[in-house]
């Protein structure tokens, strides 16, 4: 990675705004998940431990630029007081003569926390002004929110910039580097045989990542609602199965493009209604029933996966194989689990309804990396510039 890190910069005596992902599940007025706020530890302890001020600003939710009273971030704040053991104060706004003037009185080891950045519309247009008065309330930025990194926001993209132009520095923090080093090493220089599995719902969303990973994988894995696309362009009748008929063509290209390196499911759990009540049955792909739908990879399925995935030295999975928030439909994606958790190779996973699906599992203790951003981890394997990435300062 050619970006500084906070190991670059002299950070003692100085005001740090960071930027950090506590995007977490509420329930009850309470955080339901720390996992986020725990993956930033590890930079805000080093800030504190170099003697300086913690400023950090988080999204949370979708308020849509109005201020959402379910959506504030106080217990947030509470929770990483906790994880901390320091007081973390939570200020009113994100910005504002008040903000300002708390900003410039912090002294070393103190942390408060703005409020959500999305209560302001600005901040998803990437207003400058707005960006402006994020960056003057600190001596200079981190950013350690990779999850959003792919995403040109006020406070990603247009405050690194705020930050550099007023002559201070933005740079990342140890989750960002993080993240960065694993997925940039999978799809640059991974160690191999090198296998990538995808799945999840849609093709649509990852048509771009299958046409790059197969140019530098050994063998790709599809599976969960995608595999549907491709064997609808094998000609199969998939019943009421989730398919996208503007993607078809795109799939059947695709299966040319892999040959033998493209590795789909041999059978499928299959249902006669989406429901977890619903009457189950394992088909081969081409035998799906009228007015059933696949719901599932099935057990043979696991089995063609873990042969093609046998002597593999770097693994990336993103993308459920099922739909694993149903019991009877979670098998394939727990099975597949079992299988990387017991492979000794690099195994990264992507974030979102994947890495929800491994902590499920209980086995994310046994995975090399598990990311944290969904949408920027897909997007960076796809080989897209992250703009909360390139806006930070070089080497």
């Amino acid at each position: 990675m050619n970006k500084k890190t906070i190991r670059d910069v002299d950070v003692a005596g100085k005001r740090v705004l960071v930027r950090v992902d506590f995007n977490v599940p509420l329930a009850d007025g309470k955080v339901a998940d720390d996992t986020r706020i725990r993956a930033a530890l590890p930079t805000i302890q080093y800030l504190l431990d170099h003697g300086a001020a913690v400023i950090l600003m988080s999204h949370l939710g979708r308020p849509k630029g109005k201020v959402v009273p379910e959506l504030r971030m106080d217990p947030v704040a509470a929770r990483l007081s906790e994880l901390l053991g320091r007081p973390v104060r939570k200020l009113g706004d994100c910005v504002g003569p008040e903000v300002e003037a708390v900003c410039r009185a912090l002294s070393p080891g103190e942390v408060v926390l703005l409020e959500n950045t999305r209560f302001h519309p600005e901040e998803r247009a990437n207003d400058p002004a707005f960006a402006a008065q994020l960056a003057s309330l600190g001596d200079l930025y981190v950013n350690d929110a990779f999850g959003t990194a792919h995403r040109a926001h006020a406070s990603t993209e247009g405050v690194a910039r705020a930050m550099r132009e007023r002559g201070g520095e933005a740079v990342a923090g140890f989750l960002m580097e993080k993240e960065l080093k694993f997925l940039g090493e999978a799809v640059e220089n991974p160690e191999r045989p090198f296998v990538a599995i995808l799945g999840g719902a849609k093709i649509s969303d990852k048509i771009g990542v299958i046409q790059r990973l197969l140019e530098r994988c050994d063998r790709l894995l599809i599976g969960g609602g995608m595999a549907n696309t491709f064997f609808k362009a094998m000609g199969f009748d998939m019943g009421e199965s989730l398919v996208e008929e503007e993607a078809v063509e795109t799939a059947g290209a695709l299966l040319k493009q892999g040959r033998s390196r493209l590795v789909l499911p041999v059978d499928l759990v299959v249902a006669d209604a989406f429901s977890e009540e619903a009457h189950t049955k394992v088909v081969a792909p081409d035998g799906v029933p009228a007015g059933w739908r696949a719901l599932d990879v099935g057990p043979k399925t696991i089995g063609t996966f873990e042969s093609a995935l046998s002597g593999a030295r770097t693994v990336v999975w993103n993308g459920p194989m099922g739909v694993f928030e149903m019991e009877p439909f979670a098998r394939g994606t727990f099975d597949l689990a079992e299988v990387l958790a017991k492979m000794e190779a690099t195994v990264i996973v992507g974030g979102g309804d994947t890495a929800a699906a491994v902590r499920q599992s209980g086995l994310a203790d046994r995975f090399t990396h598990i990311s944290t951003g969904g949408g920027a981890s897909l997007e960076f394997l796809e080989g897209k510039v992250l703009p909360g990435v390139a806006a930070l300062s070089d080497r």
